[in-house]
């Protein structure tokens, strides 16, 4: 019996790996190598999630974050193809403002922040971060933001 499989089960995502770190474990036997991998997960339609994982090899690593990050979505409230407000994130040392841009203006942010907004589908976006340049606080620290926006 043949059964027909829809590949079209789930919507395409948009993966995109921020940081990948080698970390070691020193142990009397010397060091312990394992991989670090920061990964952001989207569908582009104002669903994004991200997380971290470790694992011996770099390939494991990249496959387990992000199986946790489809886990950890979020939407983000949206108005057109920009944010509804002007708003801070803040997590750690890392602040991240967060502006509307008009039609047309694109997404002006560098490296985390970026990511997340292409992988939410947010096209339009003036971004500022401030303070910390670590990845991983600069990603919390803008999605946090995304938490305080309030929908129109």
């Amino acid at each position: 019996m043949m059964r027909e499989i829809n590949i079209e089960q789930q919507p395409e995502f948009i993966e995109k790996i921020i940081t990948i770190n080698r970390v070691a474990k020193v142990t009397k036997g010397g060091k312990k190598l394992h991989f670090s991998a920061l990964v952001v997960v989207g569908d582009s339609k104002g669903r994004v999630g991200f997380a971290q994982d470790k694992a011996n090899e770099v390939a494991d690593a990249i496959r387990k974050a992000l199986i946790r990050a489809k886990k950890n979505f979020f939407k983000v409230p949206m108005e057109g193809s920009t944010i509804p407000h002007e708003v801070i994130g803040e997590f750690g040392a890392a602040k991240v403002l967060l502006k509307p841009a008009s039609e047309g203006t694109g997404v002006i942010a560098a490296g985390p922040v970026r990511a997340l907004c292409e992988a939410a589908g947010i096209k339009d976006i003036l971004t500022k971060s401030l303070k910390s340049n670590n990845p991983i606080n600069v990603i919390k620290a803008t999605m946090e933001g995304f938490k305080n926006l309030k929908s129109a």
